[in-house]
């Protein structure tokens, strides 16, 4: 099993909330796989944090898939969940992916809306470009921040929150994420990481009603410190 130190990074922690800057590769919750997931390791972090006997109350807010690195948000009570559940369904929640590319936007910045259906059985998602019998819309900002070397980098504010929704909708503009070969991204190594992640999460705490902003240092990676210095 991964430690702490290996899979994740406390960027923010109270008596209600977990955020929690996650490394490429770890899954969120368990699947069919059976690798440990970041749900049990947190878990684990808070039990031998605060010596808490029995087991350790703990709630998925959201998802990122398995190769995106970045900020994860877990309610520590069942009120803080329900709460954030509604802040992310109302859309109140600010965030901010950055998505490295291979190939330079025809337009600097714009906004992308598409019709999705995932493939459960393949785990891939299909974007149209009109609604379709059992689609989703789905929509994003995005904008050009700067280029390196071939590679361009992206801020994208998704609206809403489909599966792979930034990558099959930066693919579908023919912007494949570097690394992402399951939506025609250049292959990188080691396998199974792409070069997307989740920067930032701006939202009203759902308790305190302070305002919360999370930031998730980069992933300790040559070009993603090449991007974070330009």
């Amino acid at each position: 099993m991964p430690g702490a130190g290996d899979a994740f990074r406390v960027v923010y922690e109270d008596n209600h909330l977990i955020v929690v800057n996650k490394r490429s590769g770890i899954l969120v919750q368990g699947d069919k796989t059976g690798d440990v997931p970041l749900l049990d390791l947190v878990k684990s972090y808070i039990k031998e944090k605060y010596n808490k006997p029995g087991d350790v109350f703990l709630g998925t807010v959201h998802r990122l898939d398995r190769p995106v690195s970045g900020l994860v948000v877990f309610a520590r009570t069942s009120k803080a969940l329900q709460r954030m559940n509604e802040l992310f369904k109302s859309r109140e929640i600010k965030k901010i992916y950055w998505a490295v590319v291979t190939r330079k936007p025809a337009a600097l910045q714009g906004e992308l809306v598409h019709w999705l259906v995932k493939n459960e059985q393949k785990n891939i998602t299909t974007a149209y470009a009109r609604e379709v019998p059992g689609s989703l819309q789905a929509r994003l900002h995005y904008r050009l921040q700067t280029q390196l070397s071939g590679n361009y980098l992206l801020e994208v504010n998704p609206v809403t929150g489909r599966p792979h929704q930034i990558r099959v909708q930066l693919a579908s503009m023919g912007c494949p994420i570097r690394g992402d070969s399951k939506y025609g991204g250049v292959p990188v190594q080691p396998e199974g990481r792409i070069y997307l992640h989740a920067r930032q999460l701006e939202f009203i705490h759902p308790v305190k009603k302070e305002q919360i902003v999370c930031m998730a240092p980069l992933p300790e990676d040559v070009l993603w410190k090449q991007f974070e210095k330009s």
